[in-house]
C-alpha cells in the first residue's frame, strides 16, 4: 500500500489537557488527509480517548490549535462538532438504551408529522430506510437498544455516525465486540473513497494494516511519532506505545497440572443455548471459541447465575448448584465470580471510587461489628490491584474516570478480591491495549497455578490458543468440538467457529472417557 498525496483535513498542534495534577495530554500533533484511514495507537491511558473527545467537542484543550480543511476548529459541543461535519462512534458507546434503534439513529431529532409533532411510525419507516442503506436491515427498527446484544449495539452506534456523511469519521475501537470485521471494514473503505478522513482507534493490528497507510502512536500523552505503516513492523511500533521491547509470549502449556472437577454441566439449553455439557477442572483455562451470536454470552451468564436455564443442571465440587443470581453464584461452592462482556453498562458503577469498586463484593466480610474500616478497605483494594497491576494512585479516582484498559484492572480485581476459585470471563480484554492484555494473562495464570479454575470466552482466537489447557467450540448453540494442548491451534478454531469440521488430532472427549 504505497502513501498517497492528501488534501490536509484535520490539523492538530500542541494539544494540551489536564486534569489537576494528571496530565492527559501533554502535548499532541495529528495530521489527516481527505480521504486517509489513519491509525491513532497507543496503550490505554496513552491519551487516545482525550484526544477523541476533544477533536468530538466534549472536552476543551488547555492549550493547542485545531483546524478542518485550514479552517479554525474548535468546537464546544458533540452537537457543535458534527454541525461542522465530525462524526464520533464511541467505544463506549454513547447509545440511549431506553429508545429504539430508529430514535437512536435520529438523535438529536426525530421526524415530525403533519402537526409537527415526534411520529412514531415516520421515526420507526426512516429508521428502517437507514439500516437498510448499511446493509443491517434485520435488525428491527423498532427494538430497544438495551434488548439488543453488544455486537450489534456497536453496529448502530457506527451506523449513526457514518450516516451523518461527515467530513472527518472518528471510530473508537470499532471492532472491539464484532468477531467479523467485513461490514466494517466496507463502511470505512467507502467513506474514504468518497472522501472522508477517518481516524481509527484500535489495538488489533492485524486490522490497522489491513486499513491504514499511517498511524500515530501516542504514549504518556504525547505524541511520539506518525509512521508510514509500509516501513514499520509489529515490534516497532510495540515499542514506540510502551517504551520498551516486547516480551517473548508462548502457548501456556502443560507444566501447570490439573486436579479434580471443581464445575461440571450437564444438558444446559435455554433459548439460545442446546444441550450444552463440559467439566472444569481446578487449575484449569478452558477456552470458549465462538463468532457472535453462537450462544456464548448467555452459556457464561447462566454459569455466573445472571440468567437461568431451561433444562440442565450445574454441578461444583460434585453438588448440583441453582444460582438464583450473581451474588448468589459468589456464595456457594467456594464462589463463581463474573467478569463481564459490556463494561460500561454491567461491569462498572459510574462516580464509585475504583478502591469501593473493588471491595463492592466482599464488604460485608471486610466490616467488623457492622462498621467497615478504611484500613481494610485500602489493603484489601491494594492486593487486588497488585493482582492485576492497578497502580495504587488510581484507587481514589472515579472509576469511569480512569481509562477502558485500568477499568477493566479494575473489574478483575473486584472479582479476585472476592476469593472464588471459579472466574467466568466473558472477553475480558475487549478494547484493551496489548501491555493490558499481557497483564490480564499474567493474572489469570497466576490465578490457575495456585488452583482457580477459569472459563473464558473471547473474540480474538489468537488469545485462546495463547491461554487455553482445553477449548471449547459452540457454534448454534451447542457444543461443536472440543480440543486440547496442542490441538488449540487458529486455523482450526477458524474452521470450528464457521461449523467446518477439522482434522485436529483424534481423541477421546471427557465425556467419552467417564464412560470408557
Amino acid at each position: 500500500m504505497e502513501a498517497i498525496e492528501r488534501p490536509q483535513c484535520v490539523h492538530a498542534t500542541g494539544l494540551r489537557k489536564s486534569y489537576g495534577a494528571t496530565i492527559a495530554l501533554g502535548g499532541v500533533d495529528l495530521d489527516v488527509g481527505a480521504g486517509e484511514v489513519h491509525a491513532l495507537l497507543g496503550e490505554n491511558g496513552a491519551g487516545k480517548s482525550t484526544l477523541v473527545k476533544i477533536l468530538s467537542g466534549i472536552v476543551r484543550p488547555d492549550e493547542g490549535a485545531m483546524t478542518l480543511f485550514g479552517e479554525a476548529y474548535s468546537p464546544q459541543s458533540i452537537r457543535d462538532a458534527r454541525r461542522t461535519g465530525v462524526a464520533t462512534a464511541f467505544q463506549e458507546l454513547s447509545l440511549v438504551p431506553n429508545l429504539s434503534v430508529a430514535q437512536n439513529l435520529l438523535l438529536p431529532r426525530g421526524v415530525k408529522n403533519a402537526l409537527g409533532l415526534n411520529s412514531r411510525k415516520r421515526t420507526i419507516e426512516a429508521g428502517a430506510a437507514i439500516l437498510e442503506a448499511h446493509g443491517l436491515g434485520r435488525i428491527d427498527p423498532a427494538a430497544r437498544i438495551a434488548d439488543l446484544p453488544l455486537a450489534d449495539k456497536q453496529r448502530i452506534e457506527i451506523t449513526r455516525a457514518v450516516n451523518q456523511n461527515p467530513k472527518v469519521l472518528i471510530l473508537d475501537e470499532p471492532t472491539a465486540s464484532l468477531a467479523e470485521v467485513d461490514w466494517v471494514f466496507d463502511l470505512i473503505r467507502s467513506a474514504s473513497d468518497r472522501g472522508t478522513a477517518v481516524l481509527h482507534i484500535s489495538h488489533r493490528l492485524d486490522e490497522v494494516r489491513a486499513l491504514c497507510e499511517r498511524a500515530t502512536v501516542l504514549r504518556n500523552g504525547l505524541s511520539v511519532a506518525t509512521v508510514d505503516l509500509k516501513g514499520a513492523d509489529n515490534a516497532a511500533i510495540f515499542e514506540m506505545m510502551v517504551g520498551h521491547a516486547a516480551q517473548g509470549t508462548s502457548r501456556r502449556g502443560a507444566s501447570r497440572s490439573v486436579g479434580d472437577v471443581r464445575l461440571a454441566v450437564e444438558g444446559l439449553s435455554s433459548a439460545r443455548l442446546s444441550n450444552v455439557s463440559f467439566s472444569l477442572r481446578e487449575g484449569e483455562i478452558l477456552g470458549v471459541a465462538a463468532l457472535e451470536g453462537q450462544g456464548q454470552s448467555e452459556l457464561f451468564r447462566v454459569l455466573a447465575g445472571a440468567e437461568q436455564p431451561t433444562k440442565g443442571r450445574i454441578l461444583l465440587n460434585g453438588q448440583p448448584r441453582r444460582f438464583k443470581d450473581t451474588g448468589d453464584a459468589l456464595n456457594q461452592g467456594g464462589g463463581v465470580a463474573f467478569v463481564p462482556e459490556e463494561r460500561k453498562t454491567d461491569g462498572i458503577l459510574p462516580g464509585m471510587s475504583a478502591r469501593a469498586h473493588i471491595t463492592l463484593s466482599v464488604l460485608d466480610r471486610l466490616a467488623k461489628f457492622l462498621v467497615l474500616t478504611s484500613r481494610a478497605e485500602t489493603e484489601t483494594a491494594h492486593a487486588a490491584g497488585t493482582a492485576v497491576d492497578f497502580a495504587d494512585r488510581y484507587q481514589k479516582f472515579p472509576i469511569n474516570a480512569l481509562s477502558g484498559g485500568n477499568q477493566q484492572k479494575a473489574i478483575l480485581a473486584r472479582a479476585l478480591a472476592t476469593g472464588a476459585r471459579t472466574l467466568v470471563l466473558l472477553d475480558p480484554t475487549r478494547g484493551v491495549d496489548v501491555g493490558t492484555k499481557e497483564t490480564i494473562y499474567g493474572a489469570i495464570r497466576r490465578f490457575a497455578e495456585t488452583g482457580g479454575s477459569v472459563v473464558l470466552y473471547s473474540s480474538e482466537l489468537a488469545e485462546l490458543v495463547q491461554l487455553s489447557d482445553r477449548c471449547l467450540i459452540l457454534y448454534g448453540g451447542a457444543v461443536f468440538d472440543e480440543l486440547e494442548g496442542d490441538e488449540i491451534q487458529e486455523h482450526v478454531l477458524v474452521a470450528g467457529v464457521t461449523g467446518h469440521r477439522h482434522e485436529h488430532h483424534p481423541r477421546q472427549s471427557y465425556k467419552e472417557e467417564a464412560t470408557a
